[in-house]
């Protein structure tokens, strides 16, 4: 996120989760990390298998969204930006008859700023080509490790009526949240929207500050999704 006055260094810090990711400096190592593999596991295999036999639909990722705002903080607020990073790669399969779901996307797959999303979020600002570049650089390198936890895993279980479990690997850690979320489930398609909040800290990263916290990166995150499944 650009954290920071002109075009200097402190433009190009940005967090993020996701469904989605988070920003900030360099994260500390959490005191019991999950790592995780880019790579098919037990659980995933076993998710697989179940959903085989229970009618399921894969994700479409052109229909899908998930987008996070990332807000500046700090009493020099006003001198830096806010961002929206997109997730538009979403793979995995919805099987409603399990009342389950197993997705993920990569990191490296993911957007910042698109001129749409940042109207979309109330942003007038649009950052330069190079600003976003510096961006993505520091949100997949020293924020994310990205190369280290290429993937974001989302397990997900549906509570009954419009509320969701969801089990999100980030960056070495997994946490749960409940979600409300609107879902329509028919024979053709399962579509799943909502909004919620998410902590950078929840997940082990330190939010970016600069200047003793004058300017900063607010540790919640705004999380919008869209999420559709088809036969």
């Amino acid at each position: 996120m650009s954290a920071a006055p002109g075009s200097g260094g402190m433009k190009r810090a940005l967090p993020l989760l996701l469904l989605v990711a988070a920003c900030g400096q360099t994260p500390k190592t959490p005191k019991t990390p999950a790592p995780q593999r880019a790579g098919p596991t037990a659980h995933s295999d076993a998710s697989s298998a179940a959903h085989a036999t229970a009618g399921a639909y894969a994700v479409d990722p052109a229909a899908s969204l998930i987008a996070v705002t990332v807000r500046r903080g700090g009493l020099l607020a006003r001198l830096g930006h806010d961002h929206v990073v997109a997730v538009r790669t979403l793979t995995g399969q919805v099987a409603p008859a399990l009342d389950r779901a197993d997705l993920s996307f990569r990191l490296d797959g993911m957007t910042v700023d698109e001129p749409s999303l940042l109207r979309d979020a109330g942003i007038a600002t649009q950052p330069s080509a190079q600003a976003v570049e510096g961006t993505r650089h520091n949100m997949l390198g020293p924020v994310l490790d990205a190369q280290r936890y290429p993937v974001v895993a989302l397990h997900v279980e549906r509570l009954g009526g419009d509320r969701l479990q969801v089990d999100v690997t980030l960056h070495g850690v997994t946490r749960r949240l409940l979600l409300p979320a609107a879902l329509q489930v028919d024979a053709a398609q399962v579509v799943a929207s909502g909004s919620a909040r998410l902590k950078q800290t929840d997940f082990g990263i330190t939010p970016f500050t600069v200047g003793a916290g004058l300017l900063a990166v607010d540790d919640e995150l705004e999380v919008n999704y869209r999420i559709v499944a088809r036969r």
